[in-house]
């Protein structure tokens, strides 16, 4: 099956996403992603830690809603390919997140307006 196709010279529905990005991070109350950003405030994680960390087992999703809510990649929370070897001695390149510093300066700008609106119960 094909990907339907918009009609010629209109915005496929990735680039009306993308031109739709707001300058801003929502914020959340999904307690997974909370975990999320919180642990990428402190440092670096690879895919494997964002999965502990969520207490789910794809982290790829999470981060993909996270990014979905103000923090796209590259400028805010990119995925970085590191060589490693895995458990059969096999080369591969494992994901690594990171907040770059817009990243973390749009979740330091939600977690004011958070503080300031009412603690906890603030989203947006």
């Amino acid at each position: 099956m094909k990907n339907a196709r918009p009609p010629e010279g209109e915005p496929s529905a990735r680039e009306q996403g993308e031109s739709k990005a707001s300058t801003r991070f929502s914020g959340t109350y999904n307690p997974r992603l909370i975990r999320i950003i919180a642990a990428l405030m402190i440092r670096p994680r690879s895919r494997e830690e964002v999965d502990r960390i969520a207490g789910a087992s794809n982290g790829p999703a999470a981060i993909a809603e996270i990014r979905a809510l103000g923090l796209p990649s590259p400028e805010c929370l990119p995925c970085e390919r590191v060589p490693g070897v895995d458990r059969d001695g096999q080369r591969v390149k494992h994901g690594v997140y990171s907040l770059t510093p817009a990243g973390r300066e749009r979740v330091y700008a939600w977690m004011r307006k958070r503080s300031a609106v009412g603690g906890a119960n603030a989203q947006g």
